[in-house]
């Protein structure tokens, strides 16, 4: 098992090599992973920049002291993979940004796509961006990742298309025998640049949304002969395109 990974707003040790991790992270460390002196710890800002540590001492509930090697600051990888994700119904939104998170993802949209049956509204809709955002932090150190994947405001379907037009190889995952599709697994990919895919919600990407993001430069794919739930498609292809590109050889 590697080391925990612990999130500091800025990763740097004073004068003595040590860093002292309280408030709700030094609780965790303390009171609930129970650490001890002597082990391994590794703090991280989330955006790539981190050091391993060891305990030098666990101090009351919420308090770790951690000696400090050298910081590091892992690069972004390339190809850079963004998921645009239609809003599913309950929390099968937190389900999907978890295992994307986990799997490799470096950015994702939620998207208010015309047939979602959830709409993000007011104060409701906040809410749901920011359990999604926490979601991202805790999967990104369950999976002991050292920068977190960005989680973007809600976007429209003309913020996806416009994203889609930037994008260096640009995908939309529908499966639909009257409309032509090709699987994803044949795909002429990119070896760097940006590779975005939008997964449509349960009702299916609409034909108006087809055009839009066809019209952006995004072709229609396919992951197999099963139709996929809106919270499992995103993580299925992210790691189809993780072992395609080479990110997990």
């Amino acid at each position: 098992m590697t080391a925990p990974v612990f999130v500091v707003e800025h990763v740097r040790a004073d004068s003595g090599g040590q860093y002292v991790l309280d408030g709700p992270e030094g609780r965790h460390a303390v009171s609930v992973k129970r650490l001890r002196p002597g082990e391994a710890v590794v703090l991280t800002d989330g955006a790539g920049r981190w050091a391993e540590g060891e305990v030098v001492a666990a101090e009351g509930k919420d308090r770790l002291v951690v000696r400090m090697s050298e910081v590091s600051e892992e690069p972004e990888a390339q190809p850079r993979i963004t998921v645009v994700q239609a809003l599913p119904k309950g929390d099968r939104g937190e389900l999907a940004v978890e295992t994307m998170t986990e799997t490799g993802v470096d950015a994702i949209v939620p998207w208010a796509a015309a047939r979602c049956i959830t709409q993000w509204r007011g104060e409701r809709g906040l809410k749901a961006l920011a359990k999604w955002r926490a979601t991202a932090r805790e999967a990104g150190k369950q999976s002991r990742r050292v920068r977190f994947p960005e989680v973007a405001d809600a976007a429209t379907s003309r913020q996806v298309a416009a994203l889609l037009a930037k994008a260096d190889f640009a995908a939309v995952l529908h499966e639909d025998r009257e409309y032509g599709s090709v699987p994803l697994a044949t795909a002429e990919l990119p070896s760097s640049g940006e590779i975005v895919l939008v997964v449509g919600p349960e009702g299916g990407v609409s034909p108006e949304e087809l055009e839009l993001f066809g019209q952006a430069g995004a072709g229609a794919y396919r992951l197999g002969p099963t139709v996929l739930r809106t919270s499992t498609a995103g993580t299925a292809a992210t790691a189809l395109l993780l072992g395609r590109t080479g990110r997990w050889s």
